[in-house]
């Protein structure tokens, strides 16, 4: 029974030290500047190891606060029009949070409440549909029907 326990300890003893290893090892390799940049190319260039990269972005709250407070993210982001409609169609709420967000931008931004008007009127189905909620009383409950392409 003796026996037994030293092997077991001896085992856990060694893959504890393994496990340490391997963790050192991983900091010397990122912390090479070459090793760390070879590491992200790769990462880049996988379609699939990208798409893990991403999910761990978004799990990670210190990743998620990274990107957002990167302005050159948010812009690359932001430029690109028909992924926005995308996301914005296929979530609903998150439309609607950002819609709300905006006005309330607005309410306290008077530049930003005007270039949003001009926007606006210089829309030709975005002014008909308005003129068109002003006949109905603005009643919000007949816009379920229309067709909301801009």
């Amino acid at each position: 029974m003796n026996l037994v326990r030293k092997v077991a300890l001896s085992l856990a003893f060694i893959a504890s030290f393994a496990s340490c290893k391997f963790k050192s090892d991983s900091e010397e390799v990122l912390s090479k500047p070459e090793s760390r940049k070879e590491i992200m190319e790769t990462i880049v260039n996988s379609n699939a190891m990208m798409e893990e990269m991403t999910v761990a972005i978004l799990n990670n709250n210190n990743a998620k606060m990274v990107m957002q407070k990167n302005e050159k993210v948010i812009v690359m982001m932001l430029e690109n029009r028909d992924t926005i409609m995308k996301v914005m169609k296929n979530n609903p709420v998150m439309m609607q949070n950002m819609m709300s967000d905006m006005m309330e931008s607005c309410k306290n931004d008077s530049s930003m409440m005007s270039d949003m008007c001009k926007k606006m009127m210089e829309n030709q189905p975005m002014m008909d549909m308005m003129h068109q909620m002003n006949g109905e009383k603005m009643d919000m409950k007949k816009m379920e029907g229309m067709n909301h392409k801009m």
